[in-house]
């Protein structure tokens, strides 16, 4: 009955492909997410993830090896690949993993930003600049990439038209970060103001 099945046109023309899909869709995802934590520096996951994506791409692959005629299996090896790095995408937005730098360029008060990022829980660093339009300030943060919303939040409070850069870091060492203290801190406290 196995090799009847094998033979129907239902497993040939779709259970196949759809595997083939689906089999792509995680290899490529895993993949998205090993060159993240590759990136970041992280030699315990990266290999582990590496392993699970290849199985599951040679899987796929000797499918397709099999099936060299049906090119329903090559629709599915295609779809399956752009779907994975869309959902590769998505899982490392909710994933967040790291840190980001950001610069803020800005020629209004900076006491009021500082004070609203201290506010709000960030630390925060200023730096007094001269721009090709006069004096600014430039205020420098390094925040966990889960925060990145509620600080543009703040920046737009601020000023919604406030010039700033974000960069992706590898690694960051000492600092303040509110999510790894158990104090409380006060707000002045959060922010140091360069010389």
């Amino acid at each position: 009955m196995l090799s009847y099945f094998a033979d129907s046109p239902l497993y040939t023309y779709l259970i196949i492909p759809l595997f083939i899909f689906f089999a792509r869709i995680c290899d490529v995802t895993i993949g998205t997410i090993r060159i993240i934590f590759v990136s970041k520096g992280n030699k315990n996951i990266a290999p582990l993830l590496g392993f699970f994506e290849v199985f599951i791409w040679v899987l796929a692959i000797s499918q397709i090896m099999a099936n060299l005629n049906n090119f329903v299996c090559y629709i599915g090896y295609a779809a399956g690949f752009a779907t994975g790095n869309y959902v590769g995408m998505l899982v490392e937005e909710k994933i967040a993993v790291g840190k980001f730098f950001v610069r803020m360029i800005t020629s209004d008060n900076p006491e009021k930003l500082m004070k609203l990022l201290g506010n709000n829980g960030f630390g925060a660093t200023a730096v007094n600049a001269k721009g090709s339009q006069g004096d600014v300030t430039i205020v420098y943060t390094v925040i966990n990439r889960k925060k990145i919303n509620k600080l543009q939040s703040v920046m737009s409070e601020f000023n919604k038209n406030l010039f700033y850069t974000i960069e992706d870091i590898r690694k960051v060492n000492a600092g303040f970060f509110p999510d790894s203290l158990t104090t409380n801190v006060s707000a002045f406290k959060r922010w140091r103001k360069g010389k």
